[in-house]
């Protein structure tokens, strides 16, 4: 896995590594990484499916929405999708099975920010976990250089009115 693209997932007591999907969604990977280190809380998701989600709005600039960049509203196992539009919250998405992803205003479609690409198993049996035994802490960081914001891009970002370096 690329070093300059991966970040750790920490789910509860489980980590993961996941892949930034820069080539997917690059305004919302940047913003998402202008976030980092990141720790919120992990729910399950009622409307969606097999999958759980982590509320932005603590974080998020308000205000701020992004457009859609490959969204998408049937993630697979292991993807991560980032919603900042209209209808909902701005919020992540983590799948660990079937989903649609959803919200109680209706369909939603989200930004694959991320993917994880190993050990589905253990994703699946923590998101049951938090279906049947509540919310968990979910904490994302990068692993390594090679971020935006290292290379200066933060003029780039979505909400980030900074100079270039």
């Amino acid at each position: 896995m690329d070093v300059a693209s991966t970040v750790r997932v920490t789910i509860g007591r489980e980590s993961f590594e996941a892949r930034l999907q820069r080539d997917l969604a690059p305004l919302s990977c940047a913003r998402l990484e202008a976030l980092m280190p990141h720790e919120g809380q992990l729910v399950h998701a009622r409307w969606s499916g097999e999958s759980c989600w982590s509320p932005l709005s603590h974080a998020w600039p308000a205000g701020l929405e992004l457009p859609p960049e490959n969204a998408t509203a049937y993630p697979l196992p292991g993807q991560v999708l980032l919603y900042a539009g209209d209808l909902s919250e701005p919020e992540l998405l983590i799948a660990y099975g079937q989903v649609r992803f959803a919200s109680k205003a209706g369909a939603l479609a989200g930004n694959p920010v991320m993917a994880i690409g190993d050990r589905l198993d253990c994703l699946a049996d923590l998101g049951r976990q938090v279906l049947w035994s509540g919310v968990v802490g979910l904490r994302i960081e990068r692993i390594g250089a090679g971020s935006n914001i290292e290379h200066g891009y933060e003029r780039d970002i979505p909400g980030n009115q900074q100079e270039a370096r």
